[in-house]
C-alpha cells in the first residue's frame, strides 16, 4: 500500500470517528480497550497507631491484609471503602484520605488505598473474616504477605510526606 493511499484512509477513518454517534464510540472503545476491576484498601489506624488486619477466608497465604473490597458500580471509592469496613467490622472511620493507587502485575486490577482514623469498636461481621487485629508496626503478622507490607508502608510513608 502506498504512502498516499495510507494517508487518505486515515482521513477517512478520522472523519468517520468525528461523525459517529457516541454510542458507537463507547462501544467501539469498550471493545478496544482493556477492561479492569477496580478495589478499595484501607490502612486503618486507631488512638494507638496501630493498623488494622483482617483474616480473610479467601485469601490464599496467611490470609491477613488491609480491610477493603470492591467498588460497586456508579461507587464512589471512598464510600465504598466505608461501606466494606462497615459490612465486614462494623468499624466507622474518619479522616479518610487517599493515599495512592497501583495496578496489581499479572491481572487487569486497580487498587485504590486510603488511610483512615478508625472510630469505634471492630468485630466480625462477615463470612469472608474468620479474624481481626490490630497490630502495631514492629508487629505484624510474620507471615504478612510481602505485597501487603508494601502497601501499609507506601501508605503510610505518603501520608507522613502529606502531612508535613
Amino acid at each position: 500500500m502506498c504512502y498516499s493511499t495510507l494517508r487518505m484512509m486515515i482521513k477517512f477513518l478520522r472523519r468517520l470517528w468525528v461523525k459517529s454517534p457516541k454510542s458507537v464510540k463507547r462501544l467501539t472503545v469498550h471493545l478496544i480497550e482493556p477492561h479492569f476491576t477496580v478495589s478499595v484498601g484501607g490502612i486503618i489506624q486507631d488512638q494507638q497507631n496501630r493498623i488494622l488486619l483482617l483474616q480473610h477466608v479467601f485469601r490464599g497465604g496467611s490470609g491477613w491484609g488491609i480491610p477493603g473490597g470492591f467498588i460497586a458500580k456508579g461507587e464512589q471509592p471512598e464510600s465504598a471503602l466505608i461501606r466494606e469496613l462497615q459490612e465486614e467490622t462494623g468499624l466507622e472511620v474518619e479522616d479518610v484520605r487517599f493515599s495512592f493507587a497501583r495496578t496489581i502485575e499479572g491481572v487487569n486490577h486497580v487498587e485504590i488505598i486510603f488511610l483512615a482514623k478508625a472510630k469505634g469498636k471492630a468485630e466480625v461481621r462477615s463470612r469472608e473474616i474468620s479474624n481481626l487485629e490490630w497490630f502495631a508496626l514492629n508487629a505484624l503478622p510474620d507471615d504478612l504477605h510481602f505485597e501487603q507490607l508494601i502497601v501499609i508502608n507506601r501508605a503510610l510513608k505518603d501520608g507522613v510526606n502529606a502531612a508535613s
